[in-house]
């Protein structure tokens, strides 16, 4: 039943907003986190402006693809137009987040891609991790500049310019798995230009690490 798929949305963005927290990716009110309802044109996202603590699978927002709320009690995000309308360019995304975290932010205010210097980021990214325009909250605009540099990129992160960081993924759950990897590895390559000068993986050994990774790593049917 929909009913069934809202809820288990609701319970699983409710979750993942904790994990922005354990992994602090986000301080106050700062940050999202979005997850398509399977089988519909809805999703389920953060509500504006609350405490992270006060978030509940009830607290959470039900829009349609256009950001007009279906169910619940809060307004939505404010990003809520941008979440919406990469659901609605792209199918094949379930999950979208966003966080200030601070290390992947400072490359973000500097309009810097993260460069691929780490097998971890071709594992996950594909390669760098690139630089999305600079886009006010409030439309669809940010949206519109995420989709734009997806175009070109296998990253699942955007690094929105001045801004912070956008994640996606199949599921709510792999993008906030994206968050989290984004975040370190900023981190890290940060520290190596400390010590020196980070040398760049080529764009053949960061694809054949992404193929293996997305295709080979893990269990079979996790």
């Amino acid at each position: 039943m929909q009913q069934d798929a809202i809820d288990q949305a609701k319970r699983e963005v409710a979750g993942l907003l904790g994990e922005l927290m354990r992994y602090h990716l986000v301080v106050w009110t700062a940050g999202n986190v979005s997850a398509r309802v399977p089988g519909t044109d809805l999703m389920v996202i953060k509500p504006s402006g609350l405490p992270y603590e006060d978030l509940t699978e009830q607290t959470m927002v039900v829009t349609d693809l256009h950001g007009e709320v279906v169910q619940g009690d809060y307004a939505p995000s404010s990003d809520t137009a941008a979440h919406a309308y990469i659901y609605r360019q792209k199918p094949s995304i379930g999950g979208v987040a966003h966080t200030h975290s601070p290390y992947a932010t400072a490359w973000a205010a500097c309009r810097e891609p993260i460069p691929c210097v780490l097998t971890m980021m071709g594992d996950e990214f594909g390669g760098e991790i690139p630089v999305g325009p600079l886009a006010l909250i409030g439309d669809d605009s940010i949206g519109r500049g995420i989709i734009e540099t997806l175009e070109t990129s296998r990253s699942p992160a955007v690094l929105m310019a001045n801004h912070g960081v956008f994640t996606v993924g199949s599921t709510a759950k792999q993008a906030v798995k994206a968050a989290v990897m984004c975040e370190e590895v900023a981190r890290t390559v940060l520290l190596a230009r400390q010590l020196g000068t980070p040398v760049p993986l080529d764009l053949e050994t960061a694809g054949r690490l992404y193929d293996r990774y997305q295709n080979a790593y893990g269990q079979p049917g996790t």
